[in-house]
């Protein structure tokens, strides 16, 4: 006790004289910037039970303790200290002006609700806009401000006006129903309550740090940069001069909920329309002697040529755009570009699209030039 009092004495005066609820609302403040900007943690789940926490409680609690700085009665208190205090309510005298914890609690939940999409729209019209950083930096802000309202108006009071969670008498009431029941089948009921208790957050937490993973996937695209300097899918270059170049954008999208090696093989292939038709038998009564034929339409690779190669590593959840100049060699019309792309860089020595699922085409014509 005496070395939790000296290290006490270490805080500055009014951050010893901070009252618990308020302190702990700052405790996941500071946890919570920690959780989102820490380069170790902000990759991790607990970022997710944090915020959800401080969204949806912090604000609108410190809110609250700064406008009812004063104690309420509960509903359930009786008309003197002594009982008030034996039941363990927030409230310890009778006729307050303040409200009860019960209330404090519903409205922290209903004006943080409230407050959090505010402090999100007000961001809107600035610079920084609706984003992380400056997210946790409002509300952050907002925490401390009304946290020092909230004690800045609790010490103008005098102390037996004051609000304050009786945590000491909600232990000792604890203490007193686990470990001293009134019979048998009440501590077996509190041995299976507090079992059935620790089951649950076993449960949500094993949820919270291990969350299915979902659909394991990849995606290749190609973009086009705008007049804005904006990526686009749009406004690709299929008119060529042989020689001459065009910029495109590659992008590559990891979704494998793992570290992934990629390897891009850039491909000019010239084709050809195979016309295959199938005959399927008479299609219906006996006087009909014509079958039925289905025409199916196959494009076969008559000539190809690697263009290009590219390599990148990226972490699950990873985008990776790379600016590049397309420059056919072949020339003619209908030429496809093909980019395929290649998961842990297995790359065979004739690729192919049908080796991967994942590519994409650009029909472009080529022109010899030269007058």
């Amino acid at each position: 006790m005496d070395d939790r009092r000296s290290l006490r004495l270490l805080l500055p005066r009014p951050l010893r004289r901070l009252p618990a609820d308020l302190t702990a609302m700052l405790a996941v403040t500071t946890l919570v910037n920690v959780a989102v900007f820490a380069p170790l943690l902000r990759e991790t789940p607990l970022r997710v039970p944090l915020g959800l926490a401080f969204a949806l409680f912090v604000p609108g609690y410190v809110f609250i303790a700064a406008l009812f700085p004063e104690a309420g009665e509960s509903p359930t208190a009786e008309q003197s200290t002594d009982e008030s205090d034996a039941n363990g309510v927030f409230a310890d005298t009778p006729f307050r002006s303040g409200i009860d914890g019960i209330e404090r609690v519903a409205l922290a939940f209903g004006l943080s609700i409230a407050i959090v999409p505010l402090i999100g729209l007000l961001l809107n019209f600035t610079p920084w806009g609706i984003r992380l950083t400056p997210i946790m930096v409002s509300l952050t802000a907002f925490t401390v401000v009304a946290t020092a309202v909230a004690a800045h108006r609790r010490w103008e009071l005098p102390a037996d006006e004051r609000f304050h969670v009786p945590y000491r008498e909600w232990y000792g009431a604890g203490r007193a129903e686990l470990f001293e029941p009134e019979t048998r089948l009440d501590g077996a009921l509190n041995v299976l309550l507090v079992c059935s208790i620790v089951l649950a957050v076993g449960v949500v937490g094993f949820a919270v740090v291990s969350p299915p993973q979902g659909e394991q996937f990849s995606a290749i695209y190609i973009l086009t940069e705008d007049d804005d300097g904006e990526l686009v899918a749009d406004g690709y270059p299929t008119e060529f001069t042989q020689g001459e170049s065009a910029e495109i954008v590659l992008g590559v999208d990891n979704h494998e909920h793992e570290t992934t090696d990629y390897t891009v093989v850039v491909l000019e292939q010239e084709t050809e329309t195979v016309v295959n038709e199938s005959a399927t038998g008479p299609p219906g009564g006996e006087n009909e002697t014509t079958e039925n034929e289905t025409t199916v339409n196959e494009t076969v690779v008559t000539d190809q040529q690697e263009l290009d190669r590219f390599e990148t590593t990226l972490a699950h959840n990873e985008s990776w755009h790379h600016t590049h100049d397309l420059e056919p060699t072949m020339v003619g019309e209908d030429i496809r570009i093909v980019w395929l792309l290649y998961p842990d860089g297995e790359v065979p020595e004739e690729p192919s699209i049908d080796d991967t699922e994942y590519h994409v085409h650009l029909w472009v014509d080529v022109d010899e030039g030269g007058g």
